[in-house]
């Protein structure tokens, strides 16, 4: 799927100052520091059953690592198996931040893992932990050990995973194929990064899967000495939760699934269907466009706006714009940017403003600014390639794909036609796949497992990157889950929000201070107002 996590850089606020540096994440393995020491669920302060075959998991050692914004910030490192099935074999190394309970210890509930989606999404750069707690009320945040991890490959995790470094340091070409020559230019740089991460990580990608994910949230609940976990996971970071619970049901406490995938269609349907669902919200944004035409003179029906959209998109894979540092701002650049107002609708006003101002006046500032708060996510060039580089070895590993070409083909000519927006942006985006080492299994994981407690999930009834009938997929799997559906919400991520969406809030809230669920049967089990769309300044 496109970069399937929700857009924490912009709609969640992540507090400047809260990115802690990879080396000083990392360079804590060997401090001696000690834990947080809160009990977890039952009063049990040392876990007394490690993970069935595996190794006891090793102590977590914390040390300070507080910015202004995040005073009580600490960071540890810790070694987990690379490959399961061979436990004590070679480890590699997690990432881990943790805000700590204050609550008086009798009043604690053991630890929230935390995860942003992705795959490949970082959770101490910014600081996730610290979001949480600062966004939950003090009255719940302060009873949990909040912990946020880089997974696997990701970010201060090590080893990071890179598979062509330079591969966003230029412009690309356009997602859109003129030609079949243009094609096999796509098609070869595809089978060229899949190469990449091939030679430098090729020992590494057959064990980076979402299984082997939830195997180390469970090292990490084990060293911690936690009998059961609790998890908030945005996105993708849902299908982590799924996996999690169908593994470890009874090592679950309380979980949140917010913006949920659907694991019936990891990964190649959920894609198509995002596409569709992708299209919706253009057309959505396209016609927010048209009802301030007084502002941004784009056109007064969303058929002249989109025109308007299509006509900068042509004009800019005949003049890229040329960026200071990094790649110039092609028709592939100018896709990714506006792909973010598919994700919040917050990037509405600016991503409008970019484009009235470029063809009304050829002034490029505004869609550099937003080129790089949304289409690159204000990550480094190194940072966004880990991300994707992470987001190809976890799909592409997780399930089979289409290894012939002419079933991307045709599939994508045939949704093109009808959602024609992210129909080949998102096949280029995967198509590595096609050509990756690991095989995935013929079928995705089968979700769900007896003994699950009850789990929350929340989701808006027109989310883009994880579609509302792929959520209730999800739903129909895990029968003690409770939905909360946020009616007409297009937003992806919709807990903690910003701006916040007292209803979802207090569901979440709620849930995680005494593990309440909304009680009314069926597949709608409450419903919240989606907050307004927002309104332009000028």
């Amino acid at each position: 799927m496109r970069r399937l996590q929700a857009s924490l850089s912009s709609r969640r606020r992540l507090p400047v100052g809260a990115a802690i540096v990879t080396a000083a994440v990392v360079a804590v393995a060997g401090c001696t520091q000690a834990s947080s020491g809160s009990t977890g669920p039952g009063g049990a302060s040392q876990d007394p059953d490690p993970p069935s075959g595996v190794t006891q998991a090793g102590h977590v050692h914390w040390q300070a690592c507080a910015s202004a914004t995040s005073p009580r910030l600490l960071c540890a490192a810790l070694p987990v198996p690379l490959d399961y099935s061979h436990p004590g074999g070679r480890k590699i190394t997690l990432a881990l931040q943790e805000v700590p309970a204050t609550a008086p210890p009798g009043s604690r509930l053991g630890i929230l893992l935390l995860n942003p989606g992705g795959p490949g999404g970082s959770s101490t750069s910014p600081s996730l932990a610290a979001f949480v707690a600062q966004g939950l009320p003090r009255s719940v945040a302060s009873r949990y050990d909040i912990i946020g991890f880089d997974t696997r490959g990701v970010g201060a995790s090590v080893p990071a995973l890179h598979c062509e470094p330079n591969f966003f340091a230029r412009e690309r070409p356009d997602y859109i194929p003129a030609n079949a020559a243009a094609e096999q230019v796509l098609i070869g740089r595809a089978r060229a990064y899949a190469a990449g991460c091939t030679a430098r990580f090729g020992w590494l990608l057959p064990f980076m899967t979402t299984a082997n994910i939830a195997r180390d949230m469970d090292q990490i609940r084990s060293a911690l000495g936690q009998p059961k976990l609790s998890y908030l996971g945005y996105s993708y970071g849902t299908y982590i939760g799924q996996v999690y619970a169908t593994l470890f049901p009874h090592r679950v406490y309380r979980m949140v699934l917010d913006s949920t995938t659907d694991p019936t269609g990891a990964w190649y349907a959920d894609n198509i269907a995002q596409d569709y669902a992708f299209q919706a919200r253009y057309e959505a944004f396209f016609r927010w466009v048209a009802r301030y035409d007084r502002l941004y003179h784009l056109g007064a029906t969303a058929t002249a706006v989109s025109a308007a959209w299509h006509a900068a998109r042509a004009r800019l894979a005949a003049h890229p714009v040329a960026e200071p540092a990094g790649p110039a701002i092609g028709p592939a650049e100018f896709d990714d940017t506006y792909l973010a107002g598919g994700y919040d609708n917050g990037y509405w006003p600016q991503l409008a403003g970019a484009l009235a101002a470029y063809l009304h006046q050829g002034v490029t500032t505004g869609l550099q600014s937003v080129f790089l708060t949304g289409g690159r996510q204000g990550l480094t060039e190194s940072a966004l390639e880990n991300e994707y580089a992470v987001y190809n070895a976890i799909q592409c590993a997780d399930a089979a794909w289409p290894r012939n070409w002419s079933k991307w083909n045709a599939d994508t000519r045939r949704v093109y036609a009808t959602a024609p927006l992210e129909a080949w942006d998102n096949a280029w985006y995967n198509a590595a796949c096609a050509f990756w080492p690991v095989h995935g299994p013929a079928k995705p994981m089968s979700i769900g497992a007896p003994g699950l407690p009850g789990i929350l999930m929340l989701q808006g009834t027109l989310d883009g990157p994880t579609p509302y009938a792929g959520a209730q997929n999800a739903h129909r799997l895990l029968p003690t889950a409770r939905m909360v559906v946020v009616v007409n919400g297009g937003n992806h991520g919709q807990a903690l929000a910003y701006p916040p969406n007292p209803c979802v809030n207090g569901y979440l809230a709620r849930y995680l201070a005494t593990g309440a669920l909304p009680q009314r049967p069926g597949l709608v089990n409450a419903t919240c107002p989606a907050l307004p769309d927002p309104v332009p300044s000028g």
